[in-house]
């Protein structure tokens, strides 16, 4: 009978919580206003885990047929996590964008967006936002993937999966801790995780945490953090929460890096820029590009090493970063109720009502090109796309074309998703039926101002000049010559000043059913609808004249079917084998504008297929997956090239069949092998392409920043020394990225790359009953190596590094 299996599964996560044997008598009999009940909201997981919040369903992972992967607490402690680009090394297939600025998370899934959520609910950025905040682990017990689509369950989405953090929840148990860390670079940080009951009924879980770093490269971070939440058990089969969070950071934005140089071998018939001599770098013959002296040529052939045009020019520890930048700070608060009700002990409901607000503000460099040789459009090195030169001398190493942005932004959302689902038996058929309803409302007022080098020079219809850029050239990236004063001094242009909105809701249901002789499905189908309105306010005529009177708000909206089919075959308890297919619909862009002429716009929209194998081992202490997949984005727009201004009704501006497709294998292993030794492995081949614009050179190229293969491990070993009453873990991982793609045909560098690296960390910790200490040192061997792919460029991961952790427990 499923509700025998539902109580079953509530009983063991009881226990896991260390209630009572007393209390479980009584949840045998019927639960008492003093034990909660345990659901898929607030269950703990161990290594053979229920998909829980992934599905929102009762499978365990053996049985699930989709794509889960779960980071459980034991995984973040044991690394010394913090945030969740600590954790990307523990999930197949997730990886960093590359294109991100240095802001933010920019994560995603198979080569395509993520969708982040707290619980289920909207955590913030996806859909190419580009202010996002940063996610902490403090709050965070585990995290869960669910990778392809998921409209059904968690409403508008990315299209490459959601990213699920479960949050801490009150506990009636008394437990409190106080943790102090302490690192290289000035790090050090105080935290507070406090929980237990009040009365019978009444629990509370306060969780603080005040952290400051000074960063490597001084890439810095100042956050502040508290989360509260009261949990209230109205019977024994009814319960509320209220929880909030109040996030306040600031973190140091390095937008460039260290960037490729532009020297374009294409250019010099093929040469590599460490093959090529000073007469191969001739001038333009229509003396149209810079004309440079045999001397200055032979001056830029001799700063030219051989990875120019193909990977970073190292600057080692020094950071492209203006005194003028100005840290992302973001400051977030969020509200949560969450009801959960049990009518019987078949049918279950789950409602969350959240409202979020994050309000960001930075200014940031976004370019800084220094420019060597380039023949573009048949003319070699014509400005401002060429070598710097003022008064007769040349800067080999010189930035041109520099924009500095200066940016504000507030977000404001409210989600709401209420969860029905039904157990029964039919025809000796264990049954789960969801029916899920979901509304969201996002609306982000955001604000830019620019300001330029001289290379910036803006003409009204007249051809007067309007603008040109007052910033002061760098005449060498290795030791910048930053401008003085403020940003403001520099004759800021507003050049973006709009208010999006979108809204979106669906309804939909799913079915779970367990067949005999192993068979396992899942089917769902939802029905979304999503509305997006942009409201433009003018911005200064000199940047540009068309877009500098306030224009009305226009709107645009689509609406759909999703879904997802899924089976999983077990033919022994140890194995399974599953295939899935499943569908999405997300907002083609929530900073996007909408002209007004857009009614049949469509949204973007998602397809994935996954075959995948499982195999637990070690009596349900070893769970690993082999995953065949192909995931696409789609509906992605490209201009018509028979459109023009002239063209008549009959012409569309856009074609909407473009597409990113990734295709690839997953692995997948976590195992407690025995009270000894703990193991978890993964890695991923992918091949992630850019298919959007079939009018492009750059169509069907490899996305920017997704690499073919990376592959981590992480080992940790209990040892019995020294006598101690505990053991002595002993934690080695190793993480293997293979190279990136920037390549950038419009920038002159169609081969650049960010190389492939690996990097070896360590851990020792030791528990004791009521206090532990650990040691965790990053890059144990002090590799070189860039950790992102940035546009045109790498950014420097952190060179070796300590962090001492304490905490005590009451």
């Amino acid at each position: 009978m499923k509700h025998m299996r539902f109580s079953a599964v509530a009983l063991a996560c009881i226990l896991s919580l260390q209630v009572s044997a007393e209390q479980v008598q009584q949840v045998k009999g019927g639960l008492s206003p003093e034990v909660e009940r345990i659901t898929v909201y607030g269950r703990q997981n161990q290594v053979v885990m229920n998909s829980g919040l992934a599905t929102k369903s009762d499978m365990s992972l053996m049985e699930t047929p989709a794509a889960v992967v779960i980071v459980d607490e034991q995984l973040i402690t044991t690394q010394g996590a913090t945030d969740l680009q600590d954790l990307l090394r523990n999930i197949s297939g997730v990886t960093q964008a590359g294109n991100n600025y240095g802001i933010g998370d920019n994560i995603v899934i198979r080569g395509l967006g993520a969708n982040y959520t707290y619980d289920g609910m909207y955590g913030g950025a996806g859909l190419g936002n580009t202010f996002n905040p940063t996610r902490s682990l403090t709050n965070v017990e585990s995290v869960e993937v669910l990778k392809g689509p998921a409209t059904g369950l968690y409403g508008m989405g990315s299209a490459g999966g959601v990213i699920n953090l479960i949050e801490k929840k009150p506990q009636f148990n008394a437990a409190h801790e106080f943790t102090a860390e302490v690192g290289q670079w000035n790090t050090h940080s105080f935290g507070l995780d406090s929980t237990a009951g009040i009365t019978d009924k009444l629990a509370y879980r306060l969780v603080a945490k005040s952290a400051r770093s000074d960063g490597y490269r001084d890439i810095g971070t100042d956050r502040d953090e508290v989360y509260g939440s009261l949990k209230y058990l109205l019977d024994d089969s009814q319960d509320i929460m209220l929880s909030t969070a109040y996030i306040k950071d600031a973190i140091a934005v390095d937008s460039i890096g260290h960037p490729i140089r532009i020297f374009n071998t294409a250019s010099v018939n093929g040469l590599g820029a460490g093959d090529v001599t000073w007469q191969d770098l001739v001038n333009d013959p229509t003396a149209a590009g810079l004309q440079l002296s045999d001397a200055q040529r032979q001056q830029l052939s001799d700063s030219l090493s051989a990875t120019d045009g193909l990977t970073p020019y190292d600057f080692g520890n020094a950071g492209i970063i203006s005194p003028m930048a100005k840290g992302n700070e973001g400051e977030e608060l969020r509200f949560k109720l969450t009801h959960n009700i049990f009518f019987d002990d078949n049918l279950f409901l789950n409602q969350q009502l959240q409202y979020r607000d994050y309000q960001s503000g930075f200014a940031r460099q976004t370019g800084a090109y220094n420019y060597v040789y380039w023949k573009r459009s048949g003319v070699i090195n014509a400005d401002p796309r060429a070598p710097l030169v003022v008064d007769d001398i040349l800067y080999p190493f010189a930035a041109r074309r520099q924009e500095y942005r200066q940016v504000s932004a507030d977000e404001t959302s409210w989600q709401y998703f209420a969860d029905l689902r039904y157990d029964f038996e039919l025809a000796g058929i264990d049954n789960e039926l969801l029916v899920n309803a979901n509304y969201e409302d996002r609306n982000i007022r955001f604000k830019q101002y620019s300001i330029y080098d001289a290379d910036q020079v803006n003409k009204n219809k007249a051809g007067e000049v309007i603008y040109q850029g007052k910033l002061p050239y760098i005449f060498d990236l290795r030791s910048p010559n930053w401008a003085d004063g403020e940003f403001a001094d520099y004759d800021p242009l507003l050049t973006s000043n709009y208010d999006k909105k979108v809204k979106a809701w669906g309804v939909g249901v799913q079915h779970v059913g367990y067949f005999p002789y192993g068979f396992t499905t899942r089917v769902g189908v939802a029905f979304n609808e999503i509305k997006q309105s942009y409201e433009h306010f003018g911005v200064d005529p000199r940047y540009r004249e068309s877009l500098a009177e306030p224009k009305p708000e226009a709107d645009t909206s689509d609406n759909g079917i999703t879904y997802n089919l899924g089976v999983t075959y077990m033919p022994t308890d140890n194995i399974s084998v599953f295939i899935n297919h499943s569908k999405g619909r997300t907002a083609y862009s929530v900073l996007g504008g909408v002209t007004g002429n857009e009614k049949d716009r469509q949204d973007s929209e998602s397809i994935s297929n996954d075959l995948g194998l499982r195999v637990k081992a070690f009596d349900d202490q070893l769970l690993a997956s082999l995953v065949l997949f192909k995931s696409s984005r789609t509906n992605l727009p490209y201009t018509n090239p028979d459109y023009d201004d002239t063209s008549g009704p009959d012409v569309s501006r856009y074609f909407y069949d473009g597409s990113e497709d990734t295709s690839g294998v997953e692995l997948d292993l976590n195992a407690h092998l025995n009270e000894q030794w703990s193991v978890n492995v993964n890695g991923v081949y992918q091949d992630a392409r850019n298919k959007q614009d079939p009018t492009k050179k750059t169509y069907d190229t490899r996305q920017k920043g997704v690499p073919y293969v990376t592959a981590s491990a992480w080992v940790t070993y209990g040892a019995e020394w020294f006598k101690l009453s505990s053991p002595l873990d002993i934690s080695f991982g190793a993480k293997y990225v293979d190279e990136r793609s920037t390549d950038s045909t419009s920038f002159g560098i169609p081969k650049g790359y960010v190389p492939s690296y690996t990097v070896v960390d360590a851990a020792v910790s030791y528990h004791a009953d009521n206090w532990s200490v650990q040691l965790n040192v990053d890059n144990l061997f002090d590799e070189a190596y860039y950790d992102k792919a940035m546009f045109l460029g790498g950014m420097p991961g952190a060179e070796r590094n300590a962090k001492l952790s304490l905490s005590y427990r009451l």
